[in-house]
């Protein structure tokens, strides 16, 4: 566990798949990784702190790129970027599910403390040796989840594929792994980006990260397994594209408790509440958490 936590992440370039049985259907506005049973994406890194990211998205491609100073977003259907200065959003920089390494050491990160661990044999992933390390949930945690298989490279102990396992099932509710891998230098070309001819370029200057507002309140009870996040959505705005309350009450069933009444979704991997007032709880766990949670 301490060389996964501690290892650094080569330059290299690969295909990662995902393969996903959360029970998500397939919605506008939903990334296709969370979306589809199965699905690929492209990640480049340099070793030094700069990445690049390309998602499949409808009519197009999604690009993430991380110069070292600026987190820009492409997206080529719509012909729009977004540059996003280091220091204008907290320190979590890049872009999520970049890749089977950075997703699987913030894991480890967040569930040693509160985890029985093993290795558990060894393997291969896209033709290199593999250690299987497994992380359990203690006897105490609340949560959704029976455990989580980090594949790990046995020369550079950077994590190649993370498998997310709940009760009641043999199979994987998730899992992300590459597919091809090749460690090496890449062309610098990949981590610079710059706009097309004609692309509308936003620069958000507020020190808040993308989509919050003044007065949202995100924060988190608990820790480890059974930790909930909280927050309040911003108001609706009438007409808007892919409303999240909307899509929530699409995909969800009504529900009450001591906190008022809302919409419930619930996930092979985790619960989402929305109240009618508009605070929002969700995380790896039963809905009776996230009903204590927001009773608080």
């Amino acid at each position: 566990m301490t060389s996964v936590l501690t290892s650094k992440v080569p330059a290299l370039g690969g295909t990662v798949t995902v393969h996903n049985a959360l029970g998500l259907p397939a919605l506008p506005g939903v990334a296709a990784p969370l979306s589809r049973p199965e699905s690929t994406l492209r990640v480049w890194s340099d070793g030094q702190g700069h990445d690049r990211l390309a998602l499949p998205s409808r009519g197009g491609e999604q690009v993430f790129i991380d110069d070292g100073t600026t987190l820009w977003r492409y997206d080529s259907s719509s012909r729009t970027a977004t540059a996003l200065e280091h220091g204008a959003a907290p320190d979590h920089q890049h872009p999520p599910m970049a890749d089977p390494a950075h997703t699987a050491q913030e894991l480890v990160g967040d569930l040693r403390k509160c985890s029985g661990v093993t290795v558990d044999g060894t393997g291969t992933v896209a033709g290199r040796p593999v250690y299987q390390l497994v992380l359990t949930p203690a006897p105490t945690e609340r949560t959704l989840l029976r455990g989580v298989r980090v594949a790990v490279d046995s020369a550079t102990r950077v994590p190649l594929q993370l498998t997310v396992l709940t009760n009641g099932s043999p199979d994987p509710a998730l899992q992300i792994g590459f597919s091809d891998l090749t460690l090496g230098a890449q062309d610098p070309a990949l981590f610079h980006f710059t706009p097309p001819a004609g692309v509308r370029v936003e620069r958000p200057e507020s020190s808040k990260p993308p989509g919050q507002h003044d007065g949202d309140m995100i924060h988190t009870q608990g820790d480890g397994w059974d930790t909930v996040v909280l927050g309040q959505l911003p108001p609706r705005q009438p007409g808007a594209r892919n409303d999240p309350v909307a899509l929530i009450q699409r995909i969800g069933h009504p529900t009450s408790g001591a906190w008022g009444q809302g919409w419930v979704v619930q996930t092979a991997v985790g619960t989402v509440v929305l109240t009618s007032d508009g605070r929002v709880a969700a995380g790896a766990v039963p809905q009776q958490v996230l009903d204590e949670a927001l009773a608080r």
